[in-house]
This record gives structure tokens, C-alpha cells and sequence, in this order.
């Protein structure tokens, strides 16, 4: 018989990656944005007790407060890199392998700086992060110095044990909380209209990849701002698939596709992503499970979907065309514990008149089309019959 790989597939339009954006501790929802609203790396999201929360673009997520000195994390290479890209001058950033020390956190070296000895001169150096950068000749080095030279000294001023400091080694991927960038900080904030402290909190800042979509507002002004606060997706929209595992064979990530819009046009697509965690769909009067895959598929053209939202919608397939195959129902195929499929022949029938069950046959797979696919091998021939399910 001839094959032909065409084949339309049911799927759904919409926005990429939607995720649900949460407030974090004490205070009030004052400002939220419009549903629809745009907003890209440096712009805020949404403001607790009017301090706003702005987007950084980035993979890691701000876990924790930023006040510590000599930090290490990839949470603060997100945060140099955004304040570089919005033109802010970080300074140098040690690179991988460089050991650097960590001093203590700027309030605990403001408490220090309060006590009886606050105008020594050592702890005024030690203290400038909660004040503003060095000059640049005294960066981190010149701290590590001062702090390394005077324990005893540090111990006597303080009336108590001086805070220990550890030694980190930067990796790759890592960023350093320096001088620099705690200087670079405050004009941030205080350009985003944040107390200018050099300090970041971790409700400062939302990482996305990109650009967001704010796709819905669930919080009102006035809500605690621990709580579910707005959605947003990418800018960029796809069709999504469930394809049922049996007809991934001839959908390769790449392929070319036709996505046929509800107005009646269609649009030229590409298979972006093939998915690797199988789904089980609960169908059929005895709650038989069909595994399905979502395959989703990038839109070439933007302009030709900017008008929806979200849609049904039809993606067809090209594929080729075979002449003079042999093919089975889908339902035919039987999973081997070894590995690889076979077939049941149809041989023989019970007094009852049902199947008694013929030999299997292993067989190797080739093109999936329409409920059908091609097989092979040594034992199979033209005319056989073989057992499929309803």
C-alpha cells in the first residue's frame, strides 16, 4: 500500500512560559500593572509600600538579601549584568578562581561603626559599603588589608570578638559582591526610587529570561503583598501539541509545519521543542491510558497571530510519501520487554470462537501515518493477519 506522512494535528495558540508572580513578606500592594502591559529589563513590576520591584533579565533567582560584602553566587552576576546592561560602571569583577575575602554585613559593621570608637579611622574604612564606595585604589584588597592587620585592635574597639571573615573562591558563572557594584547599587536605586543603601532585598527584583507579558492581574491595591500577585508569559507565542507517543515517529525537532489560523489563513511554523515528559490521558469506557508528548511549534511569522490571544488551532505536517509498504494499525504493535515491537499473528480460534493467540513476530518500525505505520522483517509478509486493538 502507499503512505503519506500529511497529517493535521489539534492544538492550542498561545503565550510562551506563563508563570505566577508572588509577593514576598510584610506590606501593602500599591501599584499593579495593566493586563496586556509590556515590561522589559529595568522597569518595575509591581510596587509593596511604594518601593517598586523591577524585572532583571537572568536564570537565577534573587534567594536572599545582598548585604554582605565579598559575596559570592550566581544571584549576583544577574545583578552586576543588568546594572552593566542599563549602563551603570560595576567595576571589575573578579574572574573564576580568584579567592576573595567576605566581610561582615553592612548593618553589622554600622552597629560596629556606633559604638565608642566609631571615629577610629580603621573602623570608618571598614564600615564604608553602608556609606558609599572607597576611592578605587582602596577596593576590596586594601579592606582585606586593614582587617587582616588589626584583629587584636578590631577586638579591643568593639568591645567583643570581631566578627570572622571567610575566604571564597569564584567560579564560573559567579559574581562578586565588591565595592563596585555596591556603589553601582545605590545609584541604581536611587534612580528606581528605592532608599539608596547599597542593599538589596531579594523582593527587589523578579529574574525572567526576557521581556514579560503580564497576562493577569489577580491582586488588587491594598492586598497583603504575600500573596499570588499577577501572571506573566513571554512575549512570544507557540502552538502547543499532545501528540500521542506512537505518532512521534516522523516529528523531528525543526520540521517545517503549516499552522492553519481560526480566521481561515495559515502561517508558516517550525517544530521548536519535542517534550520528554509523557502525559496519560484517562479515554474509553474501560479508562485505558494514551500516553501523549507536547510538541510544541514556534510561529515564523508574529504578525500573523498578533491579534490572538489564545486559540484552537490546526498544524499540519508534511511528510513523505511511500509507495508500496507494508502497514499495520498502531494498535498492532506490542512493546517487547527486551526492547523494540512485534507483532500477534492471527492464527486459530477457539471453540468459543474467540482468538487463541498466534505467535509473535518481531518487527522493526518505520513511517507513522493516519493510525497506520510501517513494518518490516524477516518472518512478515504481504497478506498476513495480525491482532490489533479496538
Amino acid at each position: 500500500m502507499d503512505m503519506s506522512g500529511v497529517r493535521d494535528m489539534e492544538g492550542t495558540l498561545g503565550y510562551d512560559s506563563v508563570r505566577t508572580i508572588r509577593g514576598a513578606g510584610e506590606g501593602v500592594v500599591t501599584w499593579l500593572p495593566k493586563q496586556g502591559a509590556t515590561v522589559a529589563r529595568g522597569e518595575q513590576l509591581y510596587r509593596v509600600d511604594e518601593r517598586p520591584t523591577v524585572v532583571f533579565y537572568g536564570s537565577t533567582p534573587m534567594y536572599r538579601r545582598l548585604d554582605t560584602p565579598g559575596s559570592v553566587g550566581r544571584d549576583i552576576r544577574v545583578v552586576a549584568d543588568n546594572l552593566k546592561a542599563v549602563g551603570y560602571d560595576i567595576g571589575d569583577q573578579p574572574v573564576p578562581g580568584t579567592v576573595v575575602q567576605q566581610r561582615a554585613p553592612v548593618d553589622q559593621q554600622t552597629t560596629a561603626d556606633a559604638g565608642p570608637s566609631a571615629a577610629a579611622e580603621t573602623d570608618q574604612e571598614t564600615a564604608e559599603p553602608s556609606s558609599g564606595p572607597p576611592p578605587s585604589a582602596q577596593g576590596d584588597d586594601a579592606d582585606q588589608e586593614t582587617g587582616a592587620a588589626n584583629p587584636a585592635e578590631d577586638q579591643t574597639r568593639a568591645g567583643q570578638s570581631p566578627t570572622p571573615t571567610r575566604q571564597i573562591t569564584v567560579k564560573e558563572g559567579d559574581g562578586v559582591l565588591t565595592e563596585g557594584l555596591m556603589s553601582a547599587i545605590k545609584r541604581w536605586q536611587k534612580s528606581v526610587d528605592i532608599e539608596s543603601t547599597g542593599v538589596l532585598e531579594s523582593s527587589d527584583v523578579v529574574v525572567t529570561r526576557s521581556a514579560v507579558r503580564v497576562s493577569e492581574v489577580s491582586a488588587q491595591t491594598g492586598d497583603p503583598a504575600a500573596s499570588d500577585l499577577l501572571s506573566v508569559s513571554a512575549t512570544t507565542k507557540s502552538v502547543r501539541i499532545p501528540v500521542e507517543t506512537l505518532d512521534l515517529g516522523t516529528i523531528k525537532a525543526g520540521q517545517k509545519v503549516t499552522v492553519m489560523l481560526p480566521d481561515g489563513t495559515d502561517t508558516a511554523g517550525e517544530v521548536a521543542m519535542i517534550g520528554t515528559t509523557i502525559k496519560a490521558d484517562q479515554e474509553g469506557e474501560n479508562g485505558t491510558g494514551v500516553t501523549k508528548i507536547n510538541v510544541t511549534v514556534s510561529v515564523d511569522d508574529a504578525e500573523a497571530v498578533k491579534g490572538i490571544d489564545a486559540a484552537p488551532v490546526q498544524v499540519r505536517f508534511e511528510g513523505e510519501t511511500k509507495k508500496g509498504v507494508l502497514a499495520v494499525p498502531v494498535g498492532a504493535l506490542l512493546a517487547l520487554r527486551e526492547g523494540g515491537y512485534a507483532v500477534r499473528l492471527a492464527e486459530g480460534r477457539s471453540a468459543e470462537g474467540r482468538s487463541a493467540g498466534g505467535r509473535l513476530v518481531p518487527v522493526d518500525t518505520g513511517m507513522f501515518a493516519r493510525g497506520l505505520v510501517e513494518i518490516s522483517g524477516v518472518d512478515i509478509a504481504e497478506g498476513m493477519k495480525v491482532e490489533a486493538t479496538a
